[in-house]
Parts: structure tokens; sequence; C-alpha cells
């Protein structure tokens, strides 16, 4: 292929601009249709659709999931990068978290490249991620070795500010059961062993062990059957937690203790525990030199970054189990002010904003000339190979 980087970067940021209505629109029409964790049937099928339609070979469904896919785009020999799509929205809130602009952003990068160069040397995917809010639909796909052998894996995600980059926390998903035996609560209590009692001193043991954690160890969790009736005594109740913590192994090693807390409940009252772990999400390993290369391009696109503690505020993402497999990057570019909170009514608004459409561009424009930058640039790959090993 002909012409420099730069003028391969300009190119492939024309055709983004060029089809700013038509990811506009696509967008707007998602927010305005949300669809929950692996009910996301519409978007999936709008995304894939249009990719098809530009020359894409799309596979679909991927790894078992009716609303995942795979859409290729060939330019030549070389590396593979893809681009995260997400597309699900909350329940009862809708698209309160953005992913209405991260599926149309990485959308656009790809369609920038495919549509801009036609041919280059590698591959660009867009892979299709569902059910991010809850369901970990990156954890399933990373399984089934979808992000395996590609050079980088990026999206980027709606935020009150704009961050290159920041922790994120491991996972864990922990059902509690208890077991009890009912009896009336007034007449024969004697007679019955109270399972919401369990319950109750499961939660007191994890408060009396928090003083005992680390300040990056966050364990927190809601009763999800507490017994039919007050003069019943319970024989059935349960619990639902989640235990998080920057690093994985000492996420497991919380995990192990919020568990004997259940266990010591069980002991303590006599009922019968049952534990299921219902899930997981591995800390996010940020790729520094592909996260360098998203910083040039985005500030030469006139943005700038807020400066910000990377161990701020933090939440947990199945993004992090595609970084233990793949080098990635899940920056952050803001769509509102500083005081926007996520998943609230403000932040769906603000998805469907002109703050937030512009920021989808952008990102979808800093994307595709990153994915250039690994494409054409031996260098990077290998520098970004080697922060990968060194984390891994």
């Amino acid at each position: 292929m002909t012409g420099d980087i730069g003028e391969l970067k300009r190119k492939v940021v024309a055709t983004i601009e060029g089809i700013r209505g038509q990811l506009e629109e696509l967008a707007l029409r998602i927010h305005g249709q949300p669809e929950t964790k692996f009910e996301e049937e519409q978007a999936a099928g709008w995304l894939s659709e249009v990719a098809r339609k530009a020359g894409f070979q799309v596979e679909k469904p991927l790894a078992g999931l009716s609303t995942a896919f795979r859409a290729s785009f060939r330019g030549g020999d070389g590396p593979r990068v893809a681009f995260l799509a997400e597309y699900d929205a909350l329940p009862e809130l809708g698209h309160a978290c953005g992913h209405n602009l991260i599926g149309v952003a990485s959308l656009g990068a790809a369609l920038g490249i495919a549509l801009g160069l036609g041919r280059f040397p590698g591959t660009v995917e867009l892979i299709g991620t569902p059910g991010e809010e809850g369901g970990g639909g990156k954890v399933i796909l990373a399984r089934a070795g979808v992000f395996d052998g590609l050079a980088a894996v990026m999206l980027f995600h709606p935020s009150s500010r704009t961050i290159l980059w920041k922790y994120a926390l491991a996972r864990r998903k922990l059902f509690i059961e208890f077991i009890g035996k009912a009896a009336h609560a007034s007449g024969s209590p004697d007679k019955g062993i109270n399972a919401l009692d369990a319950v109750i001193q499961t939660f007191n043991s994890i408060n009396a062990l928090r003083q005992h954690l680390p300040d990056d160890v966050r364990i927190h969790g809601i009763i999800t059957d507490g017994g039919a009736a007050p003069n019943i005594v319970p024989d059935h109740a349960s619990a639902l937690f989640y235990v998080r913590a920057l690093e994985d192994e000492y996420c497991d090693r919380v995990l192990e203790r919020v568990m004997d807390c259940a266990r010591g409940a069980a002991l303590a009252t006599g009922a019968q525990v049952n534990l299921e772990l219902q899930g997981s999400y591995k800390s996010l390993r940020t790729n520094l030199p592909l996260a360098r290369a998203f910083k040039e391009n985005l500030e030469a696109l006139g943005w700038e970054f807020d400066q910000v503690d990377p161990k701020e505020r933090l939440g947990s993402t199945d993004m992090g189990d595609v970084s233990h497999v793949a080098p990635a990057i899940h920056p952050y570019l803001s769509i509102g002010p500083e005081e926007l909170a996520g998943h609230s009514i403000e932040f769906r608004e603000a998805a469907a904003s002109e703050q937030g459409l512009a920021a989808m561009l952008a990102a979808a424009k800093a994307l595709a000339m990153t994915a250039l930058d690994v494409l054409l640039c031996p260098e990077l790959r290998d520098a970004i190979l080697r922060d990968f090993a060194a984390l891994s």
C-alpha cells in the first residue's frame, strides 16, 4: 500500500466523518430500543448487518451466543486487530452505561479502515460482545478462544471524564443458600432451624472481616430470599455477594474467607449451607504501549486527558478476561459533566446527547488510528508484546 501513516490516518478519519450521520442514527436507534444482557437481537443484527454490507465476513452466532458475532475484513497478510462492540442495556434504566456508543464507535473504527483503505497489511475484526452488564459475555467468548492470536483488542467506554487507563477489580460472584427447618415461630420455635438467622450471621461476620482487609477489597451483597412469613421459622434463605480485589489471587483468598463466614454461620445456627460460585471477572491489564498510541491519536484530534488516580472509584468488567488473553486497552471519554454518575438516568440522557455522539465519533477515529499504528508499525507490535508478556 502507498502513502505514509499520517496520510493513511487522514483517509480513515475522513471516511469515519463521511459516515457520521449513519453512525449517529444507529447509536440513537440502539439507545431508543434498549435490550438487556443476551437479548440484544436487534442491536447485534443492526451492527453486524452494516458490517456485512461493507464487505465484512460475518460469523453469527458466535461461541454459542446468539447475540454475539465476529465481522472480519482482511486487507492483506499481517496481524489481526479487533474492536469490541458492547450494546446491552441495564434493566429498567436502558442505556445508562452508554453501550450504544461503545458498539457504534467500534463499528465506526472498523468501517473507517475497511472503507477508507480497502487494502492494508492485516485483518480488522469487529467482535460483538453481549451481556457485559452482569452476564460476562466476553468471559464466554474468551474461553471459546475468540480473542486468541489478536495483536490488539480495543474499545472505549463513555464516562464523566476522559481517562487513558485505570484499573478494574477482579470480581467473584457467590451465591449462598441456607437450608433450615420450618416451624411455628411462636408456638414451637424450638423445633425450627432458622435459615434467615444464618444469612444475617453471614452478613455480620463479613462486616467484622472488613476491618482486616486492604483498601482495594470490596464485598457487597443482597438477601435474595428471607423466608415466607414472620410466623414461620424460615427453612430457606439465600444471599448473593460480589467479592472484588485489585489482584486475582488475593480476590480468591478473600472469597475463601467469605465462604468461611457462611460456613461458620451454618455451624452456629444448625442450618445446611450450599455455596455456588456463579461467575468471575479477572482484573484488567492495560497494555501501556498500546494505550500511549491511543493517547497520541486522541490528542491529535484535539482531546485532552484528565489527570486521575488509576485506582480511584474502581468497578469490574469482563474486558479483564480479554486482557489476560490478548493486549488490550479500555480508555474512557467524557460525555458529560464531572458529576455525571454512571448507571443513572442522567447518564442515559448523556448517551444520546450531542456531547455523547461527539465522543463516540472521536473514539471511533482514535481507535482506528491506533489500529493502523499496530498494523503498520512492527516496533510498536514488539513493544506491545513485551508489555503483554511482562504482565502475564
